[in-house]
């Protein structure tokens, strides 16, 4: 069994959701020799997530960032954790609802996602910085 892991630093990027597949897939060259596994990808971060959606039509990801927004929304007078601004809570909060890692199945040198689908960044901060994620692979070669 072959398992490889690294850390990927991110770009900055605005709030929102975000599809970052590609960004993910080209740190990772050793993807191909694995014939059939897994790769779980960690996000290091309390304010930020990673989930699977839509690839194809961007509005999946500006129709999910309305709704939390509107779910979760910022200046909650029952807030006590705001040390970073009105956004810091709600970040927190969404972070957890989308959670912090997903595993794909790796076959035959490729992510076994479906046709429509991709990973996202959840970026829930005005400012969050750059994010790091982990990313270990699994499998046979």
């Amino acid at each position: 069994m072959t398992i490889i892991q690294k850390e990927i630093h991110l770009p900055v990027f605005s709030r929102g959701f975000h599809l970052i597949t590609t960004l993910i897939t080209d740190e990772l060259p050793e993807i191909r020799k694995i014939k059939t596994g897994n790769m779980q990808v960690f996000i290091k971060h309390t304010s930020a997530s990673i989930c699977i959606n839509e690839n194809a039509d961007s509005t999946v990801r500006e129709d999910l960032e309305a709704f939390m927004n509107r779910l979760i929304p910022e200046n909650l007078p029952y807030f006590k954790h705001n040390y970073e601004g009105s956004d810091d809570m709600p970040a927190h909060i969404k972070a957890s609802f989308f959670g912090h890692n997903v595993q794909i199945p790796i076959t035959d040198g490729q992510l076994n996602l479906g046709t429509w689908q991709g990973i996202y960044l959840g970026e829930h901060r005005n400012y969050g910085g750059s994010r790091t994620l982990v990313v270990t692979l699994m499998g046979q070669s």
